[in-house]
């Protein structure tokens, strides 16, 4: 098997490479998920423009590619993006590469590729790792239909209100979050979305890769401190429509609640007995009070 797998590198690596502008996804973690295709086109490039030349040295160092490596993140796009047309209109091969998984996801690269095909120029996808299927995919959640929703916004506030639009949408939701904001969000998430089924994946592909599923309650629970690596969060889409409880039915179950519990508790159980969020049992609670 090895040998044959040799072999078919050894001949696409010996194939004239088309010019064009290749998009080549990359490890997330594991190194052995980089594909020969992918190898073959880093072999053959005439310049890698990559996120981070240091990381993508190490990889390509480590498969044995000597290649020409330039920067190209969001810092210096603009200056370096009409050198790498000029490349591509001069007929040349040029690959790109993120720090990890899929080019254009979560990096500065669709501004290159729009650019490429407003002027005529050929663009070619090499697929392989993502960090957002792998997630999705061993989520256990529905993949019918999903939405990446990337990063949510750092401060509170406008976090809310993405998650405030993002609420309705008829799919499962996938999030990248960093360590230092995972734990608030997780608290937002459970507040705002209700006590949803969702997946938190870390340090996928690597050794110490784990997929935490539960409620977006529980999951809250269980981050109270800052943890170490990289996450995914997925979000199972909302009930239907005719699941979804009348005010009616949730002011009766509030009130029976409320003879046995705080108010704060009583919201809190409603949510959980009728899968709804918090906030919309919270904000029902004060109007009935108020009247």
């Amino acid at each position: 098997m090895v040998t044959r797998a040799s072999e078919v590198l050894a001949d696409l690596t010996a194939r004239p490479l088309q010019p064009a502008l290749y998009l080549v996804a990359t490890p997330i973690g594991n190194l052995a998920d980089i594909s020969l295709r992918a190898l073959s086109i880093l072999a053959r490039a005439e310049l890698i423009a990559a996120e981070d030349t240091r990381h993508s040295k190490k990889l390509l160092t480590h498969f044995g590619l000597a290649a020409k490596l330039a920067p190209y993140h969001e810092h210096n796009a603009e200056k370096e993006r009409p050198k790498l047309l000029a490349r591509l209109r001069a007929r040349q091969s040029v690959a790109l590469m993120s720090d990890a998984g899929t080019p254009l996801v979560s990096d500065p690269g669709y501004k290159l590729v729009r650019a490429a095909l407003d002027a005529g120029l050929t663009v070619i996808s090499i697929p392989g790792p993502s960090a957002s299927l792998a997630a999705l995919t061993s989520s256990g959640l529905p993949t019918d239909t999903f939405l990446f929703a990337g990063f949510l916004p750092p401060k509170s506030g406008a976090r809310r209100g993405r998650l405030e639009q993002l609420k309705t949408v008829p799919a499962t939701l996938i999030l990248f979050e960093s360590s230092s904001r995972l734990a608030k969000s997780l608290t937002d998430m459970a507040d705002l979305l209700g006590p949803r089924e969702a997946a938190v994946a870390k340090e996928l592909t690597k050794l110490h890769e784990t997929v935490m599923r539960g409620r977006l309650d529980r999951l809250a629970a269980e981050f109270t401190e800052t943890p170490k690596g990289e996450f995914v969060v997925v979000v199972a889409p909302p009930a239907s429509d005719q699941d979804e409880p009348s005010d009616e039915m949730i002011a009766a179950q509030l009130d029976k609640a409320l003879k046995l519990e705080s108010f704060r508790d009583a919201v809190r159980s409603v949510s959980e007995v009728l899968n709804i969020s918090r906030t919309r049992v919270y904000e029902l609670g004060l109007k009935l009070k108020r009247e």
